[in-house]
């Protein structure tokens, strides 16, 4: 895997604007820390903005071949998920998936792709301001369950009796996605009760969606299935 630049900018509540840059390895989540351009040297985020808050993603973060997901982790919790984006197809600032204050010790993590890499990624916030990301990797005319990049546990484990209200997911196989272009989102009878479809970072820089949640119950299942 190769090593690549992963960037983002992000404005605070001081009106500071926070450049970040750090080279990662493909394929394997990493942090990423602010830029030596403007900076003395390469700090985490909260580190750098201890009790400050991110009003602004003015630039998600990106990398050559892309980003399958990007977050905030506070003390090896995902605290907010980020959307992401290619280097060059990027489209406007956005706000952030919620307000908080930053802490000494918060970290953005970031998982950069490869071109040919078929992972998907699924974020969700719900109703009770949790948010996650369920991965996994589609192979062939199949069906995949997506489980949760921190506990390994499946959707209606992570999160029964809470309502997805906003989520978003990144893959680059298109045309090859037969659940709605994306994710399904299953109930205990193996029916679609919800879902969103998928962004290519390298068309469409992502973008949250606040339709096709539903309310999660145990046995539920992100369900991602594949023509080819």
């Amino acid at each position: 895997m190769a090593s690549v630049a992963v960037q983002a900018s992000l404005m605070l509540n001081t009106g500071e604007v926070v450049d970040l840059k750090s080279t990662l390895t493909e394929g394997t989540e990493g942090e990423l820390q602010t830029s030596t351009d403007y900076a003395v040297s390469a700090v985490s985020i909260g580190q750098f903005a201890d009790g400050k808050t991110i009003t602004q993603i003015l630039q998600p973060p990106t990398a050559p071949n892309g980003c399958s997901y990007a977050y905030i982790d506070r003390r090896g919790e995902i605290l907010m998920v980020i959307p992401v984006a290619v280097a060059g197809v990027q489209n406007e600032a956005m706000p952030p998936c919620r307000t908080f204050t930053l802490q000494a010790g918060d970290t953005i993590r970031v998982m950069a792709s490869t071109a040919a890499s078929r992972l998907f990624s699924y974020n969700a916030i719900t109703n009770q301001g949790v948010h996650s990301i369920f991965t996994g990797i589609p192979s062939g005319a199949a069906n995949a369950s997506l489980t949760h990049i921190k506990s390994g546990q499946g959707l209606g484990q992570s999160l029964t009796g809470q309502t997805i209200v906003a989520h978003f997911a990144t893959s680059i196989d298109g045309a090859k996605l037969d659940s709605a272009g994306g994710v399904y989102l299953l109930n205990d009878k193996g029916l679609p009760v919800g879902g969103v479809c998928a962004d290519n970072p390298s068309k469409l820089q992502t973008q949250k969606s606040m339709m096709g949640g539903a309310g999660i119950f145990l046995n539920f299942v992100a369900r991602v299935t594949t023509n080819a």
